[in-house]
């Protein structure tokens, strides 16, 4: 049965790390609404791509336009299931946005499942819900991460309710730990183990 997942993303959030959730999502059933604040149903943001190239970080070159189809004013989070947080340049403003940071609680409070990657954490640290769990992100997001509460790892992990991967190439392994948390059955290779296991 799916679900009804809502996606918080912004203007230069990653391009894979936005459209390849939000479409293998829907491609196995599940509802996405992918908002962004101060952005309404219809409208666009902009997207980057990074690329891993050998250089000391990933060099950036602009993505396509995606449209957002909900309204973040009128996102009530106790009305999804779970919650999907891209990576990319757009989390380290969106975090300043106090109705994203609060519904960022929500899935906590309610320990509904969350997928964040990349950047994407540095919504979940301003939000002070990473305390005592063993998770990831970009590698250079671990300071905050870590001052936030958590255990950073190398690697994608899942630690009750949340799903946290490096950056794109980590997709295969991120969404399938991700979708087994929402209740789908994937055979995607070796099941990433849970924190403790």
């Amino acid at each position: 049965m799916g679900k009804d997942i809502l996606m918080i993303a912004g203007d230069f959030s990653e391009d894979y790390e936005v459209m390849v959730p939000f479409q293998t999502l829907q491609t196995v059933g599940h509802d996405v609404d992918a908002v962004c604040p101060e952005k309404e149903a219809g409208e666009t943001i902009k997207t980057a791509v990074h690329d891993f190239r050998g250089d000391q970080t990933y060099m950036e070159a602009r993505g396509h336009d995606f449209e957002l189809n909900a309204t973040m004013a009128d996102v009530d989070p106790a009305a999804y299931d779970a919650l999907c947080v891209p990576g990319g340049r757009a989390p380290e403003y969106l975090r300043t946005h106090e109705p994203v940071v609060e519904a960022v609680r929500h899935f906590f409070e309610a320990d509904k499942p969350v997928a964040a990657l990349c950047h994407g954490p540095q919504i979940l640290a301003a939000a002070d819900v990473l305390d005592g769990y063993e998770m990831t992100s970009y590698p250079a997001v671990r300071a905050e991460c870590e001052a936030a509460g958590c255990s950073w790892v190398d690697g994608v992990v899942r630690d009750g309710n949340l799903v946290t991967g490096q950056a794109w190439p980590d997709h295969p392994e991120w969404l399938a730990a991700f979708m087994t948390l929402l209740g789908d059955e994937v055979s995607h290779g070796e099941p990433v183990a849970a924190a403790g296991d």
